[in-house]
């Protein structure tokens, strides 16, 4: 796998699930890390003792990357704590799944000013010091429902397919710059939100995965590894689907 030593990444809702896998995937890999976190302080903590119980480098980061002060903050703190950035990692989303009819515009709001609009702004404040150095990766996370759609989900597909357009616009407008920008769209992850769906939901979501198996934390960390490390140098504007052949 490729090595990141020497480099900074940050990653925006590293407290748990995927990003904290990412987190750990990175820092394995030899870079510092920025551990982004809203409210579980306690989950951010402990990715960070974790990292530097193995001998690497993090800084658990707290932020509101839905306010736009709080996202350039948090960019800016980060390169004054650990260095230049050279990864971010935009991971932080929230659900707040209900059928159309019955979503609130506080619901809807909500979930488009956090998966969307917070991805905006820490892009907006990591792309321009990226844009300076002339180098940098820039890793999105949609979803599969951002490209097929999910009954009960309009707000979170709505701001998933978003992230889909953010990345390939961003990819097409910083590239000359030396600054690459991709996105990838996991399947059904095991993590908590999964782990509520009841044995019939599971069992057809298994039924439907040629792999025949929900995908881990760590599946999509070793991928953003890969999106974020030199051996992708001439990947920009992709949507990597990792999502274990369910939306073939």
């Amino acid at each position: 796998m490729p090595e990141l030593d020497g480099r900074i990444a940050l990653i925006t809702g590293a407290s748990r699930g995927i990003g904290r896998a990412t987190a750990l995937e990175l820092a394995a890999a030899g870079a510092a890390v920025g551990v982004n976190y809203r409210s579980d302080e306690a989950g951010a903590s402990e990715v960070v003792a974790a990292i530097e119980a193995a001998g690497g480098r993090a800084l658990a980061l707290q932020a509101d990357i839905a306010e736009p002060d709080e996202a350039a903050a948090l960019v800016a703190r980060c390169e004054d704590e650990l260095g230049e950035i050279d990864a971010l990692v935009c991971n932080a989303g929230i659900t707040r799944d209900n059928l159309i009819a019955r979503i609130t515009p506080e619901d809807f709001d909500a979930v488009i000013a956090t998966n969307l609009g917070g991805a905006f702004y820490v892009c907006q404040a990591g792309a321009r010091r990226m844009l300076r150095r002339r180098r940098g990766s820039i890793v999105t996370m949609s979803s599969i429902v951002g490209i097929h759609g999910n009954a009960g989900q309009t707000n979170y597909s709505a701001s998933k397919a978003g992230l889909i357009g953010l990345t390939k616009s961003l990819a097409k407008e910083i590239g000359s710059r030396g600054v690459r920008v991709n996105c990838i769209a996991p399947g059904y992850i095991s993590t908590e939100l999964t782990d509520v769906l009841p044995d019939s939901a599971r069992d057809a979501l298994l039924a439907s995965t040629p792999l025949g198996r929900l995908g881990e934390p760590e599946d999509i960390a070793r991928c953003v590894r890969f999106l974020v490390s030199d051996a992708s140098g001439f990947v920009t504007g992709a949507v990597l689907a990792v999502d274990g052949g369910l939306g073939m």
